[in-house]
Parts: structure tokens; C-alpha cells; sequence
């Protein structure tokens, strides 16, 4: 037997006592495949054949944090699922949890979730036929989704981080030195058009703060679920806005909004469902600074090694040359203010 199908079939049936032990009901865990994407997370999809007939699940296995590891805190598993169930009693689509994995399981952090069909790849949303409907509709339907996530009541959610945009300018900054690229003259430039740029105070929300085409399960009509809620925290709720207009992640489409829509439209339903207005210069700060913040991503990508020194792989390296086009994005959005100083 191959190490891969070893480890399938001890996953599989780890799964297997675990969704037994929880619903009380004995079943199996049939068609266990490993999905693709995800930096970090191990992803599976699987069926729980039981009495109650064929169900449709997901595995999401996260490692634990690293303490005292540079960036953006992540949440733990359980941490996240209690995210996601508060999101969805408040109106948004997030992922139902059907499990939280505990030692016991011997799967280590994570959570099972119910399987929502839908295409996740943004070329495919923002170019194929299939989801025109969708396009015309999503701009609308994300203003209102993410009205619902800026509802959701913080008191229950403790273990939320709260960034302010200069304590997590402040984290983005420490990753770049770590890169070695402190002397870069663009990246120098946008670090320090960003810390000239920060904005005040402003409502404090939850934000995902990576609400963007690509983690949208979209299916013909729009948007039927929201992905990756791993480090949502609490914050300015304006950021979720514009990281869902970066250019980076249109995929090409036409509009301004995930590639799919116009900005008028996603403000407009966004005032609407949540009775805020939307102050569009703190939207382009975001918009601005999460172009820095995934430029310093790619930096990172491509400067990754092996143990031994190599590079990590000719895919990260490829995605390293990209940190250009988040620079340039930033300074088309920084010329505007600049040019009126």
C-alpha cells in the first residue's frame, strides 16, 4: 500500500469515530479526496453515509499557531467555527459546522463542515457564460453579506484580535524586514505612503478581511457561501470594501468590484442592508494598503526555501515576480492625493 493511501484510509476512519461519536449514529466515510489550494490548510471532501442517508462534507485540518510568529494572528479551528456559526445567524453565508475536531479524534486542529457546490476559481467567475446571471447580481448581493458580517455581535466572539491599521501596518512592515527587503525603493515608498495615510478611528466590526473572489462558492444565481474566516478579527469595517476591489484579485473581469461588478453598486447595497454610509476614501486606503500587503505576500513567496537552502518551488518563485503589479496598483491609487498636495 502506498504512504498516501495509508494516511487516506487512517483519515478516513479517524473521521469516521469521530462524526460516530458525536451524532451517535454509526456510519462511513465514503470518497475521501484531497482538494487543492489552501497555503496552509489540508483540505477533504468526503460523504457521511449513515441512516440518515449521504451527506456531503468537508475536512478542514489547520495547524496550530506558531507562538510568537510574525503577522496577522490566525484563529484556532474552534475559534473559527464559532465564527462561522455566529455569521450565519447573522445573515451571512458562511459554512455550517457539523464538527470540531478535539485530540481524541487524532486528526489534530479542525473542523468538518457542510459541502456547498459552487465554482471557486475567479477566472472561471469572472469570464464563463455559465455565471452572467451571477456577475449581475454579486456586486449587490457582496454589499449586502458583508453588511450582515459587520452586524455580527462582538460579545460573544472574546478571542477576536482588534488591529488597528497601524498595529497591523506595523506586522506587515516586520514581515518585510524578515524578507530582507527594507531597502526595496517601491515597497519602501508604499510603506511609507500607507503610515502618512493612516486613517482615525473609526466603528469597530467584524471584518473577514479577505472577502474576495476566490473565496466565494458561486454558483449560476451568485453567491452562495463566504470561505476562509481564518483571520477575520475586529477592525475597520471599510477594510473588507476595498480588499474586495483589489485589482489582484478581478482575474482579469471587467469590474472594479471582484472583477464582476461596479463600485456604485456594491456601495449603494451595502448603505442599504446596512444603514451605514460608505466613506469611500477609507475604502481606498484599504484598497491602497492591501495592495501593499499582498505584494509583501508575494516577496515572501518568492524568497521561500528549502531546508537545504533551494527555492521552495518554481510555483512560489513565479508568484514572487508578481509583487509588481500590487506596487503599481498602489501608486494609481496614491496618484489621485498626491497630485493635489
Amino acid at each position: 500500500m502506498l504512504a498516501g493511501d495509508a494516511q487516506q484510509q487512517a483519515t478516513a476512519e479517524a473521521l469516521r469515530r469521530a462524526l460516530a461519536r458525536r451524532s451517535g449514529h454509526d456510519g462511513e466515510v465514503r470518497a475521501l479526496r484531497r482538494l487543492t489550494g489552501g497555503a496552509t490548510k489540508q483540505t477533504w471532501r468526503f460523504d457521511w453515509v449513515s441512516a440518515g442517508g449521504v451527506e456531503p462534507l468537508v475536512l478542514q485540518q489547520i495547524p496550530a499557531p506558531v507562538p510568537g510568529a510574525a503577522g496577522v494572528p490566525k484563529l484556532r479551528a474552534a475559534h473559527e467555527a464559532a465564527l462561522m456559526t455566529a455569521a450565519r445567524e447573522a445573515g451571512a453565508p458562511a459554512p455550517r459546522v457539523r464538527l470540531v475536531l478535539e485530540a481524541d479524534d487524532g486528526l489534530g486542529e479542525g473542523h468538518v463542515t457542510a459541502w456547498v457546490e459552487g465554482e471557486t476559481l475567479g477566472r472561471r467567475i469572472v469570464r464563463d457564460a455559465g455565471f452572467a446571471v451571477a456577475r449581475a447580481r454579486m456586486a449587490r448581493q457582496c454589499g449586502e453579506i458583508l453588511a450582515a458580517i459587520h452586524r455580527v455581535p462582538l460579545a460573544p466572539l472574546a478571542f477576536l484580535h482588534t488591529l488597528s491599521p497601524a498595529q497591523e501596518l506595523a506586522q506587515y512592515g516586520e514581515l518585510l524586514a524578515q524578507c530582507g527587503l527594507t531597502r526595496h525603493a517601491a515597497l519602501a515608498w508604499s510603506l511609507r505612503w500607507v503610515e502618512e495615510h493612516l486613517p482615525g478611528e473609526s466603528q469597530h466590526a467584524l471584518v473577514h478581511s479577505d472577502f474576495r473572489t476566490g473565496n466565494l462558492i458561486v454558483g449560476p444565481e451568485g453567491v452562495r457561501c463566504v470561505l476562509d474566516w481564518e483571520i477575520a478579527r475586529i477592525g475597520d469595517p471599510m477594510q473588507d470594501l476595498g480588499v474586495l476591489c483589489l485589482r489582484s484579485w478581478r482575474f482579469g473581469g471587467a469590474g472594479e468590484v471582484g472583477g464582476f461588478g461596479a463600485r456604485e453598486e456594491l456601495y449603494a447595497a451595502y448603505e442599504a442592508a446596512s444603514g451605514q454610509p460608505v466613506d469611500r476614501e477609507r475604502v481606498r486606503f484599504w484598497e491602497a494598503f492591501s495592495n501593499l500587503k499582498w505584494a509583501i505576500a508575494c516577496a515572501r513567496r518568492g524568497l521561500a526555501t528549502r531546508p537545504d537552502g533551494r527555492p521552495a518551488s518554481l510555483e512560489l518563485a513565479a508568484v514572487g515576480r508578481r509583487m509588481e503589479e500590487p506596487l503599481w496598483d498602489l501608486m494609481t491609487l496614491a496618484a489621485p492625493q498626491e497630485h493635489t498636495r
